[in-house]
């Protein structure tokens, strides 16, 4: 029997990531407790997706746990111990909004929670590869540092500047803001890297920038073109905060991410990290999202501006996966922000 243990199981990653190996034949163990409910609301209730993976995949069982609740994932370490062939972190607090009123908690869920989950995989299924799903906001707001040009509906960056093909994982975590989500992130990224470096566990670290799909249960404080197409499309208005809508953002649909993770798994490293996401191939700012809506609907969408941008937001993001792609060059993204739009909007 092989196992792959998948927290976050009914989340956008999780879920795709259940799809994926669950066709493969693995045996896979979910761990999710629906703690977006209570972090979002009814919107961000994944319970539909709980039942249609235990529905849709026989070889799924879902478990109903805290990843704060060290005992009761112990349990099921014990049970699968070498049987447990991958491990799959994407459960998550999050939101920046969010962590800021509730920080215990948000450290709680993302740094405590990532160690629980390394320190048993260390234990009982030392052979395992674990692989986390860490975020670009390890990178705090350094990004908003860089020489940023404005034009007509983005912003961007100088064709001879070095990240011009997007950012690598040498740009500096030090001597910025975080915000609280970003500081409880920072902490699980560098442990998992630690426990690949010291005790010698295949880990990885993969920062991403915006991740989307038909899955996601975006809301307002999270899962930005999920939440984009669907406040557009039911509200024909959507509220922009701050850089006049020109903020651009990354994105990478969950099928290409999951993809990294196979070929992770097939080929692991120790103690890696991979800045991933949509890159030069799949990018765009609020605006051209919005704009995209329209162009696909022939629905008009008013846009309601504010000032003010929001705590933790990047004024420029792109990937750059050039690391990854060296070292895994078998993997072939097939979304851009297009198709992803197209998807989201025929889905909805």
């Amino acid at each position: 029997m092989s196992v792959v243990l998948i927290t976050g199981s009914c989340g956008l990653v999780g879920s795709e990531s259940v799809k994926f190996f669950s066709s493969k034949g693995f045996d896979v163990i979910g761990i999710d407790n629906n703690f977006r409910l209570k972090l979002f609301g009814k919107d961000g209730d994944i319970d539909w997706i709980k039942r249609k993976l235990i529905k849709e995949h026989k070889n799924y069982t879902h478990k109903n746990i805290d990843i704060r609740n060290y005992s009761a994932l112990e349990n099921i370490f014990k049970k699968y111990k070498n049987s447990i062939k991958l491990v799959i972190h994407s459960a998550a607090q999050p939101s920046h909004d969010w962590a800021k009123t509730k920080p215990f908690v948000d450290f709680g869920i993302n740094a405590l929670g990532t160690l629980n989950i390394l320190n048993l995989t260390n234990k009982y299924s030392k052979n395992a590869s674990f692989i986390f799903m860490s975020t670009n906001k390890v990178y705090g707001d350094n990004p908003n540092l860089l020489p940023l040009q404005e034009l007509k509906s983005r912003w961007e960056i100088s064709k001879k500047h070095k990240y011009f093909k997007g950012i690598n994982e040498s740009m500096n975590i030090d001597n910025c803001i975080h915000s609280f989500f970003g500081a409880s992130k920072s902490y699980a990224d560098l442990i998992v890297q630690e426990y690949g470096k010291n005790e010698r566990l295949k880990t990885v670290s993969f920062r991403a920038g915006c991740i989307t799909g038909p899955n996601h249960s975006g809301v307002k404080l999270h899962g930005f073109l999920s939440y984009l197409v669907k406040s557009s499309l039911v509200k024909k208005t959507y509220s922009i905060f701050g850089y006049k809508g020109k903020q651009v953002r990354d994105n990478i649909h969950s099928h290409d991410l999951v993809e990294c993770f196979w070929n992770y798994f097939k080929k692991p490293k120790t103690g890696e990290v991979y800045n991933i996401g949509g890159g030069r191939t799949s990018n765009c700012s609020v605006i051209e999202a919005l704009n995209l809506v329209e162009s696909i609907t022939n629905v008009k969408i008013k846009k309601n501006y504010h000032k003010e941008n929001r705590i933790g937001d990047h004024i420029w993001y792109v990937s750059d996966t050039k690391k990854f792609r060296k070292h895994y060059p078998n993997w072939k993204q097939k979304y851009n922000t297009k198709k992803i739009i197209e998807e989201l909007i025929y889905s909805f």
